[in-house]
């Protein structure tokens, strides 16, 4: 049978347990304090970091919202750390151990859940701090072309020449081959021309940089030159080549077309033709016989056969 104690055996026993944990609570006050020492002081160095990172991050960056993600956290980073040594100073191993657990579960899970608005939002990160790119830059990529307009956590938002707002994820802009067109400053105008095979190349060269070098917005001058790229059905086909300072005043469009313009004038002024398709027309079974010769070649026939009818 089961033995039931009295009520004095039950006030004993519940004042030992009582004791026991009282004993307990008094030997971890101690620790108890300094727990809350460390979570104090480590509280007051994550606010002093984060707002020190922050403004640090802003001046480096071009994008505020990357510098106040990251400052956050790093801010985070530094509260976990004082947390998990408090809760070590109060010997809660376990839970730190099971904190950590359930922290890289959670993390997992909100990864394979979000996982394009987490790519985007890392490569936003990445892209803040390799700054390929800044407001104001020209940027060709995947099919967009424009000037970045603003630059986002999780996309960035392109203002094309066409003047639309281009919304592209981060993580076209990571993974994609990127042309910046203002790191450097400059860019090299092409115009392609065709000149006769009866001109001289030469002659056309020197007419066109001439002509070309007179704007003042040619820079590089002694680099501005006219290539012979190869024989056309009709025409002999030249490369012309100068540098621009871009972006700039005037704007692209402009500068091309003042340089088709150019080209066109110094060819005409130097008397040198740009030809149209031209089609010679060649008869007889193994060629070389044109159409006026042949005519001839008949006239000639028949004058003959009617003088010796006349003979």
């Amino acid at each position: 049978m089961i033995s039931i104690p009295s009520i004095s055996e039950a006030e004993k026993l519940i004042e030992e347990k009582l004791g026991g944990w009282f004993d307990i609570v008094i030997s971890h006050i101690p620790n108890f304090i300094v727990a809350i020492i460390i979570a104090i002081v480590f509280s007051l160095l994550a606010r002093f970091a984060g707002k020190l990172i922050k403004n640090i991050l802003r001046r480096s960056l071009d994008s505020k919202q990357i510098a106040d993600l990251m400052a956050s956290i790093f801010k985070m980073g530094v509260l976990c750390v004082g947390v998990f040594i408090a809760l070590d100073f109060l010997g809660l191993k376990g839970t730190v151990t099971s904190l950590l657990a359930g922290a890289g579960i959670v993390g997992l899970a909100i990864g394979f859940a979000f996982q394009d608005m987490t790519e985007n939002l890392i490569a936003g990160i990445a892209m803040g701090i390799r700054k390929p790119f800044k407001t104001g830059d020209v940027i060709e990529t995947d099919d967009v072309f424009g000037s970045i307009h603003s630059i986002n956590l999780r996309n960035t938002l392109i203002e094309s020449f066409y003047g639309q707002l281009i919304l592209v994820p981060n993580k076209v802009l990571f993974r994609n081959v990127l042309k910046n067109y203002s790191t450097l400053g400059v860019r090299r105008i092409e115009v392609p021309v065709g000149i006769s095979y009866g001109d001289d190349i030469e002659k056309a060269k020197e007419a066109i940089i001439a002509k070309i070098n007179a704007f003042d917005f040619v820079i590089r001058k002694d680099e501005t030159n006219v290539f012979a790229e190869g024989f056309a059905d009709s025409s002999i086909n030249l490369l012309v080549w100068f540098w621009i300072k871009y972006p700039g005043e005037p704007d692209f469009m402009t500068v091309r077309h003042k340089g088709v313009v150019a080209v066109k004038q110094a060819l005409d002024e130097a008397d040198i033709s740009i030809p149209f398709p031209i089609r010679t027309l060649d008869f007889g079974i193994k060629g070389g016989e044109k159409l006026d010769a042949m005519i001839s070649e008949k006239i000639n026939l028949q004058t003959s056969k009617s003088q010796s009818n006349d003979d």
